[in-house]
Parts: structure tokens; sequence; C-alpha cells
């Protein structure tokens, strides 16, 4: 393996893992406080509601996806030097965020077509 592909995969492979690691620690750190109260349980019966939350998630989970795709081929473009293959490769993971945005923005509507096939108010 060449230097320069080692250092391409060494820059890829940092920048996922920040991409992760600043999505996923903000989550961390609230949920390591010590809870004040005792859990309540809460029991949905009420499927708009739990349509509703499904989008959020849904919504959330695409974009951050996409967003992750999106920096994967950037760090792809810029450590291409010139290569052919690698900036193929940097327009494909470009193109699979594309999606993943269109999809996080569909959503909301999919989700509301799902909703009227089971036939929620």
């Amino acid at each position: 393996m060449t230097p320069t592909r080692v250092r391409r995969i060494a820059a890829i492979t940092a920048t996922a893992a920040l991409t992760i690691l600043v999505t996923v620690a903000p989550a961390s750190a609230a949920s390591a406080a010590p809870p004040a109260d005792p859990p309540m349980i809460v029991a949905v019966n009420d499927l708009n509601t739990v349509i509703s939350e499904l989008q959020k998630w849904i919504m959330g989970f695409l974009a951050a996806l996409a967003t992750l795709f999106f920096v994967i081929g950037g760090a792809r473009y810029m450590t291409a030097g010139g290569d052919p293959s690698e900036i193929e490769r940097a327009k494909a993971a470009f193109k699979a965020a594309a999606i993943g945005y269109a999809l996080a923005i569909l959503a909301p509507i999919l989700l509301e077509a799902l909703q009227s096939i089971l036939g929620a108010p």
C-alpha cells in the first residue's frame, strides 16, 4: 500500500469517527446524569402519536446518515489527489447523501400515506 493511500484511508476513517462522535456524544452526555425522579411509565394507545414519533426518528436517522455520507464524500474528494476512481467514489457518496436528504424530506409524506392506509384519523 502506498503512503498516499494510507493517508487517504486514515483521513476518511478519522472524519467518519469524528462525525459519529459528534453525533453520539451529546446524547450520551445528556443521558449520563442521574434521574431526579423515578422514571414515569407512559403507554401510548394513540396511533397518531406513534406515527409522529416514528416520523421524527426516521427523519433524524436519515439526516444523520446522509450527513455522514456527505462528510465521507467530501473527505474522499479532498484526498483524491486527482485520482479519477476516488473522485467517482466521492461523487457516489454525494449522490447517496442527496438521496438520504430527499428521503428525510419525504418521510412525513410517506408516513402520512401509511397513516391513511391504516385508517388512523
